[in-house]
């Protein structure tokens, strides 16, 4: 699931494969940007934005992409075969004479003049991996509506960007509270910690194949994904609701004994054999 580390990983794979290169193939496969042509313009930089990637190339352009839940680039050597998917999901190639970039099931992709990148990601609060972070302004943020939930608060990139529904899960049980406690009640000594964690949970993965959350190897998250398995501290049964933050419902995991806070009754019932591939993620 791409989150602000997935996203800093892909953005150094494609700065490495085309920053300072020239283009010699692109193909923008949306309606919009259907005619558009970069070839012959050089690559200068790929930067992340929180969940947001920026390929800014020569001549005051910006190629902006967001992977959202299933969307991803792949690099590929010359004549190496492309395996992201079939044909049809491709909405980007950027290509120079060693590599190709493969954008696949891209939900966001448009073109902007570099200049207008804040029309793209300017809402954006503090990015937990970018040179903008303030922890005081992420802490501000969060807590400015007071009777928010804080599993929809931290999934709100207004306040800080690049957490997504799995670091929400982990951070909310890292902080020992349910994902529906008010922010505003939070006790002031976790709220006080809460910035300087997320950003190390993000800054520790950001360089690994498997995102971890535990320190443990194969046990790589302390509740998402788990239900109804038993707590890795305390051997209770994790559970699983559905949260919404804003724009749809998202399966949310906690555990009822070392969580504190209310909690959504129904509860969703877990998966007995399955449960979502979430630490695992590729490097091409």
């Amino acid at each position: 699931m791409p989150e602000g580390d997935t996203v800093w990983q892909s953005a150094r794979r494609l700065h490495g494969a085309l920053a300072d290169k020239v283009l010699t193939r692109s193909d923008l496969r949306v309606p919009k940007y259907a005619t558009a042509d970069l070839t012959g313009r050089r690559v200068l930089d790929v930067t992340p934005r929180g969940k947001h990637l920026l390929t800014r190339i020569e001549g005051g352009l910006t190629l902006h992409s967001h992977l959202r839940m299933d969307g991803s680039w792949k690099v590929y050597a010359e004549n190496q075969r492309w395996t992201g998917g079939p044909t049809h999901q491709i909405r980007a190639i950027l290509a120079n004479a060693d590599r190709a970039a493969v954008g696949y099931r891209l939900p966001v992709l448009e073109l902007l003049r570099t200049t207008d990148e804040h029309k793209a990601v300017g809402h954006l609060g503090p990015d937990l991996l970018g040179p903008d972070w303030n922890p005081e302004t992420a802490l501000a943020n969060l807590l400015q509506d007071p009777a928010r939930p804080l599993g929809e608060a931290l999934l709100d990139q207004r306040n800080l960007a690049g957490i997504g529904n799995v670091y929400k899960s982990e951070l909310c049980f890292l902080l020992g509270a349910t994902p529906w406690l008010p922010v505003g009640a939070l006790p002031a000594d976790r709220a006080a910690q809460l910035p300087a964690l997320a950003k190390k949970l993000l800054e520790v993965n950001r360089d690994r194949p498997v995102r971890s959350t535990t320190g443990r190897r194969g046990q790589d998250l302390f509740v998402y994904g788990r239900a109804p398995r038993p707590c890795l501290r305390c051997h209770t049964s994790i559970r699983v609701a559905d949260q919404g933050d804003g724009s749809r419902e998202r399966p949310t995991y906690w555990c009822p004994t070392c969580q504190t806070g209310p909690a959504p009754t129904p509860q969703r019932r877990a998966p007995s054999a399955t449960h979502p591939r979430t630490s695992r993620r590729t490097t091409n």
